[in-house]
């Protein structure tokens, strides 16, 4: 069978030759016409068509299985995987081989073959033969063929242990080159170890249970405090099939090490009681209690006797906070409060004792302020990446990952070509395989770089693995299970391995920082945005009775703005910080002063009533009411013109603060009142209202009392000129004797229906 893309041995004949330069002319004439002529104006140009793949890139190969993907001797090897013609003819007499090629040596050489795409005869493998071959008649354009090969291990010529690069060609022939070639190639390896070395490399895999905030700063003000959810997504990361239930069956038969973020453990066991979801301008009761416990169980279960890692709570952007946050005031303590409360939330659902001593940058790019502000925080240990933390010799090794970097703190240097293996698409049959036999290969690699220097290697695979990221995970981890060239060792024992002297334990500098990863750093407004809302929130808690209920959703929420996870979701994060405030200022406003009117006063002295209401369940006291007066005649409490007074009201109540107030003269004056906490803060928004004096003086009170004498002396002279007239009726004897006065006709009128007035009358 031909090995060349182009038969390059054999050439056309005379006759064939004279065809193809005839028809090139006949057919080239009107594209040089065509180049030749001007367009006209505002033609748009011609876009040429895509080009069908030719040569060895005619099919797509893609290997969806391989098994098993570390064979023995008495093993038979099955590959099955799809045929795609993505050419323009139908290919015919096509034929499926599976090809092995020489022992690769060392990582380089993986990569590097992992690297090639067209077939390239003398470096790519050779056939098995014949007997391992699937035909087929042909196959048309832009269809698929499924494949599979069945060969004993035996029959694949393997010798010295050791990475086998493996490939599966197609072959066949076209219309237009009517003899065979290798129309298309995908390549993998085949990591062969039959017995279990004696020098092995000790493997830890990280393990991440981490997801996206869920859980907003808002309560019910039952006792229970009943949460509410942004959205119910996260039950469906935890239901049968999900993400989340996914890593944890999964991971329940891998001996890897768990990295948990605690706000996950929270949301979850926060889900499996009573809470509520945001549906529009209200919210609604959740429905996914037996979800969230089943899976709570499950990994109780599952972390009984396993290494648990508590990154801080809500799994804080570490490099953000470095880079723009650590300047903004009360940055870093959220960041120790986020660690300090880790191991309480882990231990509290999980009940086992996790480590606290791990910070985990993201991709493990880290700088020497990263490390700085991961060490501030209690870690003594900073997961970082090989493609970070770069070697500065020349090893022609794999080192160790435990590295001292200085002030009693260790970089565990995850290897970065076994943690990115497995980034991407893993949904697709081809990209899962490859990673794995990559991973396989990697590690076989990597323990015969040094076949006596045993070394520790971390592996700290994507943040949020998907689904099908974490089953190719597993299927990886699943073909190291015979510990013939790895053993496993968790987090904490690789910490403390033993470093390699000769390792770099330089930290990179800043400018070294990944663009790309800087760009999706937090802004420092969102770190401005945390601090206006934490002193908001620190005001309102000195008033309150109960603050535990207030305190600690707000600590949350605040932990779950600097949540690593925001990355790239700058719009959603900053919708979560302006509703964790927004609710904030809706709780704060509902302690208020009642608007009041302007008061009007009738004496010297009188007493002024200012209500304060407090809308809250729970009561406040710890505040102030001051007053002060524009007018410095005005006084209160004899004490000038600012007077306060303690306020203390319980919940769902008001109260009438009365300050006792004098003035010397007539007049206006512009009250305002407002309200401090004890530390003399100022609370809420003030309010002011006018005060009019209006009392009577002594010119007044003699003109009154003139008028009155009148009146007096007027009705003794009417009394005493009608005593005369009935005297004298009587001597005259008109009468029948003497007319008595009727009482006074009581005033009956209808009560006013109209308002009083605006002014509020405070009598003496």
């Amino acid at each position: 069978m031909a090995e060349a893309a182009d038969f390059q041995g054999t050439r056309p004949s005379p006759a064939r030759r004279w065809l193809r330069r005839t028809a090139s002319a006949v057919l080239g004439a009107p594209l040089l016409a065509g180049l030749l002529a001007v367009p006209a104006a505002g033609a748009a140009p011609a876009v040429e068509p895509a080009k069908a793949p030719t040569g060895s890139r005619t099919v797509d190969v893609s290997l969806n299985t391989l098994s098993p993907s570390v064979p023995t001797e008495d093993d038979t090897l099955t590959v099955s995987g799809t045929l795609t013609n993505k050419g323009k003819e139908t290919i015919s007499s096509a034929e499926v081989d599976l090809r092995v090629g020489p022992r690769l040596a060392g990582r380089g050489a993986v990569d590097d073959a992992a690297k090639r795409s067209p077939y390239v005869p003398g470096v790519d493998p050779v056939t098995v033969g014949d007997k391992y071959t699937v035909k087929f008649p042909k196959l048309a354009k832009g269809i698929s063929q499924d494949f599979t090969l069945t060969v004993p291990v035996d029959k694949l010529g393997l010798d010295d242990p050791g990475v086998y690069q493996l490939g599966v060609s197609v072959s066949g022939r076209t219309t237009t080159t009517p003899y065979e070639q290798v129309l298309g190639i995908e390549r993998s390896f085949l990591p062969w170890q039959p017995e279990a070395r004696d020098s092995r490399t000790k493997l830890t895999f990280l393990w991440p249970l981490i997801a996206s905030p869920h859980v907003t700063a808002e309560t019910r003000s039952d006792e229970q405090q009943t949460p509410v959810f942004t959205d119910d997504d996260l039950a469906k990361e935890l239901a049968p099939g999900g993400r989340l239930e996914q890593l944890v069956s999964l991971g329940s038969r891998l001996p890897v090490t768990w990295v948990v973020d605690p706000d996950l453990l929270a949301s979850v066991a926060a889900m499996a009681g009573k809470y509520e979801v945001e549906s529009g301008d209200t919210t609604v009761p959740g429905k996914n209690q037996a979800v969230a416990k089943q899976w709570l169980s499950a990994l109780e279960k599952v972390v009984e006797d396993g290494k648990v890692i508590a990154l801080p709570f809500a799994d804080p952007d570490l490099a953000s906070i470095a880079h723009r946050g650590k300047n903004v005031s009360g940055t870093l303590s959220h960041l120790q409060n986020a660690s300090a409360v880790a191991a309480t939330t882990v231990e509290t659902i999980l009940h086992v004792k996790p480590s606290t001593d791990f910070a985990w940058p993201m991709n493990g790019a880290v700088d020497s302020s990263i490390v700085d502000v991961a060490t501030s925080a209690g870690a003594h240990n900073v997961i970082a990446r090989s493609d970070s933390f770069r070697e500065t010799t020349r090893l022609p090794y794999t080192p160790t990952a435990a590295r001292p970097i200085g002030g009693g703190t260790t970089a565990v240097v995850a290897d970065a070509r076994l943690s990115t293996l497995f980034d991407g698409d893993m949904s697709r049959g081809g990209s899962s395989t490859r990673a794995v036999q990559k991973f396989l290969a990697q590690t076989l690699a990597l323990t015969e770089q040094a076949p006596d220097n045993e070394r520790s290697i971390v592996v700290a695979p994507p943040r949020m693995p998907t689904v099908a990221q974490a089953q190719t995970m597993a299927h990886a981890l699943e073909g190291l299970a015979g510990n013939r060239w790895t053993q496993p060792l968790d987090l904490v024992a690789a910490a403390e391995a033993k470093p390699d002297p000769r390792a770099t334990t330089k930290v990179p500098r800043a400018s070294a920082y990944p663009k790309k990863l800087r760009a999706q750093e937090l802004p420092t407004q969102a770190f401005q945005d945390i601090r206006t809302t934490q002193g908001s929130l620190d005001s309102f808690e000195t008033i309150l009775t109960q603050p535990e209920r207030v305190v600690t959703p707000f600590g949350n929420a605040v932990n779950r703005s600097m949540s690593t996870s925001w990355r790239g979701r700058s719009l959603e994060a900053q919708q979560y910080r302006d509703a964790v405030r927004d609710y904030l200022q809706s709780l704060t406003s509902e302690v208020q002063l009642i608007e009041k009117s302007d008061v009007t006063l009738s004496g010297r002295s009188a007493t002024i009533p200012v209500t304060v209401q407090n809308k809250l369940v729970q009561g406040v006291d710890r505040l102030v009411l001051q007053l002060t007066s524009d007018n410095i005649r005005l006084k209160f409490n004899d004490d000038g013109s600012m007077a306060e007074l303690p306020v203390s009201i319980a919940g769902g109540h008001s109260q009438s603060v009365k300050f006792d107030t004098a003035t010397s003269a007539n007049g206006r004056a512009q009250v305002t009142a407002r309200l401090y906490t004890e530390d003399g803060t100022q609370y809420g928004e003030e309010m002011t209202f006018t005060v009019k004096v209006s009392e009577v003086t002594p010119t007044v009170l003699l003109v009154i009392a003139g008028g009155l004498l009148l009146l007096v002396l007027a009705g003794i002279r009417m009394y005493s000129h009608r005593k005369r007239a009935v005297a004298s009726d009587t001597a005259d004897g008109n009468g029948d004797g003497p007319e008595q006065p009727s009482d006074p006709t009581p005033d009956t009128g209808p009560e006013s229906g109209a308002p009083s007035g605006t002014g509020e009358k405070v009598d003496r």
